[in-house]
C-alpha cells in the first residue's frame, strides 16, 4: 500500500494552491484551460523527449528498443498514480540500465525482467522502512554537485548527435536553440519544446535535407505492450543471479528519483512525500516488470522538460506522457519516426545548460564559500562525470560532507 502525502496542499509562487494528492492533483489540472494546455503540451513534449533517449537506453542494457519504450510508457503512467511529486517523470533510464546491462549479456533479456520486479520489490520495503529520511544526509553542496554534474551530462550526451555531421545539422540546431529562448516570450500557451520539434522537422522535411532522425535510432513498435512475466526457473539460484542487479537498480533508482524530486521540490518551491515516491517508484518498476519492462527511475532532464519548459505541476503531465507515447508509437509512428535528431538534442542541450547552477561556480562567489563546501561540490562532480552514475557522486559526496561536519 502506498503511503498517504504527508502535505496535502501547497503554495508554489503565484498564489495558487496546488494539491498533492491523486484526485486533487487531476481535478487541479482541468481548473482552467489554461493549466490543462500546460499540463497536456507539457506531457507530449515530454513523450517525444523520451524516445530517443529510451531507445539508446535500451541499445545499453542490451534489449530491443520496443522493450524500453513500453517501460518508458507504463512507468510514467503508473507514477503518476502512485508517485510522491507529481509532474515528475519515471522511465527506463541510463543509470538503471548501465548496471543491469552485465545481466543481460551473462543471462539475457528475462533474467534483466525478473530484476525489475526484485528491485521493485526491494524499492517498497525500503520505501516503508523509511529510506527517505536519508534525504537529510544530502546537504546544499552535495544537490548543487548533483545538478551540475547533471546538467554536464545531459550536455555531453548531445554531442554524438553534433559531432562529424554534416553543415545542415548545425544549421537545425542553431534554428532549436534559438526557437528554445525566444518562443517562451512571446507564446506562452504551447511549451517552446514542443514548437521546436515540430518547426525544426517541417523545416528539414520542406527544406529536403537528409538528417539523422528518431527512426534512424531503432525500430519503433506498433503494438500496445501485453503481459509478459519473466520465462526463468522458479529457484535458489536464479534469485543467485539477478539478486545483487536487483538491490544495485533499487538503490540507483531510488537515490536519482529522490534527488529529482527534491529538485523539483526547490525549483517549484513545493514539498512532495519522499516516503511516497520510493514505494511508487517501487510499484511502476513492477507495473513495468509485468509488461515486459526493463526498469527505470526518474528521468530527469525529461522532468525538467515538463517543470521548467512546459509549466507542468500536476500528476496529469505525467498520465499524458505515458499515454502519449504509446499514442504517437501506434498512430504516429512515421511521423515520429520522421522527427530530426537535432531537434531533440536542440531541446536538451537548452535543459542542460539551465539545469547547471551557474552562480554554484561563479569565481567570485566560491571565493567567499567555506573551502569544504567547493571540495563536497567536486567531490559529488567528477565521480560522477567518470562513471556517468549519479548515485555514486552523491554518495561520495554525502560521506565526505558528513566527515566535515564532524571534522
Amino acid at each position: 500500500m502506498i503511503p498517504r502525502v504527508a502535505t496535502d496542499r501547497v503554495h508554489p509562487p503565484g498564489g495558487d494552491t496546488v494539491p498533492l494528492g491523486v484526485i486533487p492533483s487531476f481535478r487541479f489540472a482541468f481548473r482552467s484551460p489554461q493549466r490543462l494546455r500546460m499540463e497536456v503540451f507539457g506531457g507530449i513534449a515530454v513523450s517525444l523527449a523520451l524516445i530517443p533517449e529510451t531507445i539508446a537506453f535500451s541499445v545499453l542494457a542490451g534489449v530491443d528498443p520496443a522493450v524500453g519504450l513500453y517501460t518508458s510508457a507504463i512507468m510514467a503512467i503508473a507514477i503518476a498514480f502512485t508517485g510522491g511529486r507529481p509532474a515528475m517523470i519515471t522511465a527506463a533510464a541510463g543509470a538503471v540500465a548501465l548496471v543491469s546491462a552485465p545481466l543481460v549479456k551473462a543471462h539475457g533479456v528475462e533474467y534483466l525482467i525478473a530484476a525489475a520486479l526484485l528491485a521493485g520489490i526491494i524499492q517498497i520495503i525500503l520505501g516503508v522502512a523509511g529510506v527517505a529520511k536519508l534525504m537529510k544526509f544530502i546537504t546544499l553542496p552535495v544537490m548543487r554537485g548533483f545538478v551540475n554534474a547533471l546538467g554536464i551530462l545531459i550536455f555531453t550526451a548531445q554531442l554524438e548527435h553534433v559531432i562529424d555531421k554534416p553543415w545542415i545539422v548545425f544549421v537545425l540546431l542553431a534554428i532549436g536553440i534559438a526557437l528554445m529562448l525566444v518562443v517562451p516570450r512571446f507564446l506562452r500557451a504551447i511549451p517552446a519544446p514542443l514548437v521546436v520539434v515540430v518547426l525544426v522537422t517541417i523545416v528539414a522535411v520542406v527544406a529536403g535535407w537528409r538528417v539523422p532522425t528518431v527512426g534512424d535510432m531503432g525500430d519503433l513498435p506498433r503494438a500496445l505492450p501485453h503481459v509478459h512475466l519473466p520465462q526463468v526457473p522458479l529457484e535458489w539460484h536464479t534469485f543467485r543471479i539477478i539478486a545483487p542487479y536487483a538491490v544495485a537498480m533499487a538503490i540507483v533508482g531510488l537515490v536519482e528519483s529522490l534527488l529529482t524530486a527534491q529538485l523539483v521540490d526547490e525549483i517549484t518551491d513545493t514539498p512532495s512525500s519522499k516516503t511516497r515516491e520510493a514505494c511508487g517508484l517501487g510499484v511502476a518498476n513492477i507495473a513495468g516488470g509485468v509488461f515486459g519492462g526493463m526498469g527505470g527511475c526518474a528521468m530527469i532532464g525529461q522532468t525538467m522538460i515538463g517543470v521548467n519548459d512546459s509549466g507542468a505541476r500536476t500528476r496529469l503531465s505525467a498520465f499524458v506522457a505515458g499515454l502519449s507515447l504509446l499514442v504517437l508509437l501506434l498512430l504516429f509512428n512515421d511521423a515520429v519516426g520522421a522527427i530530426p535528431m537535432i531537434a531533440l538534442v536542440a531541446v536538451m542541450m537548452v535543459v542542460a545548460v539551465r539545469t547547471v547552477n551557474w552562480r554554484s561556480v561563479d569565481p567570485r562567489r566560491v571565493a567567499r564559500m567555506p573551502w569544504t563546501e567547493t571540495v563536497v561540490m567536486v567531490v559529488t562532480v567528477v565521480p560522477t562525470l567518470l562513471t556517468h552514475n549519479l548515485a555514486v557522486g552523491v554518495v561520495l559526496g554525502s560521506v565526505l560532507a558528513v566527515v566535515f561536519a564532524r571534522w
